[in-house]
């Protein structure tokens, strides 16, 4: 896993340097507004808080009724959440690392107790950070951990289309680890050919929509810019692979 620049480690570069990092960070910043930096850690100012960590309430998820699943057995995942079940068929033909990965992960309980540390309403939502661990640890370092094990980045054919579920990475084109998007509408032209999608949300949406709708904070110039005011609100209860939804 490619690992997040350090604060306080930058030097200050000649003249000419400066003007075309100020160029450059413009740029970024520009790009950032479109979503095509989804994950990764943010050098940003501001004081940040350490949360005390807790144990979330095992709530309970029904797995929907619904025929809807898109066709016959294979690879789905039941993200139970605060706020209901997510079903999510996976497509291990199409990113078959990715996949392989996120079971293994999922398997093992590693999703279990981690905050949705990302919100973005109108764009995406994301999880799989092991800092955010039943809502602990220093919010300033949200976003920024990952599993031990690392995948490279799969350029599937499938498109970061509304509920498809897609691997996030420190930087556009670059392999990911744990941490995970659901998008919320079609970010198809910003985000494909930069991220590996490998699933597709089947039942749950509106469950992922109310994720969407929780307090955040709003302060751009702060380091828990995006995540949930209060972790409780929105976190993943446990992740369950089968082979039927």
């Amino acid at each position: 896993m490619s690992k997040a620049p350090q604060r306080g480690k930058l030097r200050n570069p000649p003249r000419g340097r400066r003007y075309a990092l100020i160029a450059i960070v413009a740029v970024l910043i520009v790009a950032g507004g479109s979503g095509l930096y989804v994950y990764g850690s943010r050098i940003m100012g501001g004081s940040s808080s350490t949360s005390t960590a807790t144990t979330f309430a095992n709530t309970a998820c029904t797995p929907s009724t619904s025929t809807s699943s898109g066709g016959a057995n294979g690879t789905y995942a039941l993200i139970c959440t605060n706020l209901g079940l997510i079903e999510v068929q996976l497509f291990p033909a199409n990113a078959p690392q990715t996949v392989a990965n996120f079971v293994k992960l999922a398997n093992s309980g590693f999703y279990t107790d981690l905050v949705w540390h990302r919100i973005v309403p109108g764009f995406v939502i994301q999880a799989g950070d092991p800092n955010t661990k039943n809502g602990g640890g220093n919010r300033s370092t949200w976003g920024q951990g990952g599993s031990p094990a690392s995948v490279p980045f799969e350029n599937s054919s499938l498109s970061n289309t509304a509920g498809t579920i897609a691997m996030a990475s420190t930087a556009a084109g670059k392999g990911g680890s744990s941490q995970f998007y659901i998008n919320l509408v079609d970010n198809s032209k910003s985000l494909d050919g930069n991220y590996a999608v490998f699933g597709q949300v089947i039942n749950g949406m509106s469950v992922v929509n109310n994720l969407a709708k929780v307090a955040i904070n709003t302060n751009s110039t702060s380091p828990e810019y995006s995540q949930p005011v209060n972790p409780a609100s929105a976190y993943i209860v446990s992740v369950t692979i089968q082979t039927t939804p």
